[in-house]
């Protein structure tokens, strides 16, 4: 019977010795008798990993367990100090819990409804047929009064130089040094009425009639025209897109569960 104990005895502390191993890979350290979980270091080097912060090496993995049985080490000082169950405390946590949640919400959103590569080249299309695919470099003379500019055009035909009257005679403080030159831009970079007048020239020539807009009277003259330089490759900015309607998508489902919330607070913008 003696040696039947014995040999049970013996078995048990092998089979302990062989568990020991294991049951230290689950874990990081032992604080206090509490274990510190290698499940803790797994989801803070997840973490890392997705801010791209720094490559994951062994020297990086030394620090993540050495701040994390800190931490173990301060929390249950907290604890045994009854930090817990002070008012303070508990805000913070319902503002850390809010926190994590709304931040998983528009991940698991984001990646439910990733932007496409179709959807950033509709948008990049959208924007080229809006600047146009074209550029004009054109000049021209702002006056006040449409008498003002029927002179001036007076002035042109019988032979007078446009970038001399710009200089003598326009308003515009951008342009009239450099004898009404507006350098080279798209037809949406001018008011309607400029933008129309000007794309109906022919190189080198100038409005025979004033054109009236928001702030005078124009006279413009052509220089050139080139294809939109402004606009760069889509395959240039696709990331950019692709981010821009990411953002725009969560912007929208966020106002979507603003507005059917039912609450009796009136935000600043209703």
């Amino acid at each position: 019977m003696k040696t039947q104990r014995i040999a049970q005895a013996a078995a048990v502390a092998a089979a302990l010795v062989l568990a020991a191993p294991m049951v230290l890979a689950q874990n990081i350290a032992i604080v206090n008798g509490k274990a510190v979980p290698k499940s803790r270091f797994d989801a803070m080097m997840t973490q890392i990993a997705k801010q791209g912060q720094q490559p994951k090496t062994p020297d990086l993995e030394a620090k993540v367990k050495e701040q994390l049985v800190l931490r173990e080490i301060f929390a249950q000082e907290a604890e045994k100090r009854g930090i817990a169950a002070s008012e303070d405390y508990r805000q913070q946590m319902e503002f850390a819990r809010q926190s994590v949640l709304i931040q998983t919400l528009f991940a698991d959103f984001e990646k439910k409804n990733p932007s496409t590569e179709a959807e950033a080249r509709a948008e990049y299309d959208k924007i080229k047929a809006t600047s146009g695919d074209k550029e004009y470099r054109a000049r021209h003379i702002l006056v006040e009064k449409e008498d003002e500019a029927k002179a001036l055009i007076a002035q042109l035909k019988g032979g007078a130089k446009f970038d001399e009257l710009a200089k003598k005679a326009s308003k515009d403080p951008g342009s009239a040094e450099n004898g009404g030159d507006l350098d080279w831009a798209s037809p949406g970079n001018y008011v309607p009425e400029f933008s129309a007048a000007m794309t109906k020239l022919e190189k080198g020539q100038f409005t025979q009639e004033p054109v009236k807009s928001q702030f005078g009277f124009h006279i413009i003259k052509l220089e050139d025209v080139r294809a939109n330089q402004s606009i760069p490759p889509f395959e240039e900015v696709k990331d950019q897109l692709i981010q821009r309607n990411n953002q725009m998508k969560l912007a929208k489902f966020r106002d979507e569960l603003k507005a059917k919330a039912k609450t009796d607070f009136k935000f600043s913008n209703q």
